[in-house]
């Protein structure tokens, strides 16, 4: 019993870990309605099953039932806190880590999460 509880908290846990990078859109048709695009939430079009890339460092795909759109950014978690820094850069859509006394120098990272 006790082996059967830890592996449902160990799947608990990993199906929320990957879900936290993740957004579901409904695709909302009515009955009859062969739709063969997606509206995102600016209101942009996309065909069924394309994909691209969103201003919020993003990566979208359009389903015929809604649009899934999951994170890019990786987040540096294991570094050293108290002389580095991290810096997030929009245009790579990526963090970097530095030394607070010296930004030109980076610092090792032993874990990141999504």
């Amino acid at each position: 019993m006790n082996v059967l509880l830890g592996g449902f908290v160990i799947f608990a846990t990993f199906v929320t870990l990957c879900n936290a990078s993740c957004s579901f859109i409904p695709n909302e048709g009515f009955p009859g309605d062969s739709t063969r695009e997606c509206t995102d939430l600016k209101g942009n079009k996309h065909p069924i099953n394309s994909k691209w890339k969103t201003d919020n460092c993003e990566r979208c795909t359009c389903y015929k039932t809604e649009i899934i759109c999951c994170t890019l950014i990786a987040t540096p978690v294991g570094y050293d806190k108290k002389n580095c820094q991290r810096i997030f850069k929009k245009e790579d859509c990526k963090y970097i880590v530095v030394e607070k006394k010296n930004p030109k120098k980076t610092c090792p990272i032993n874990q990141w999460i999504l």
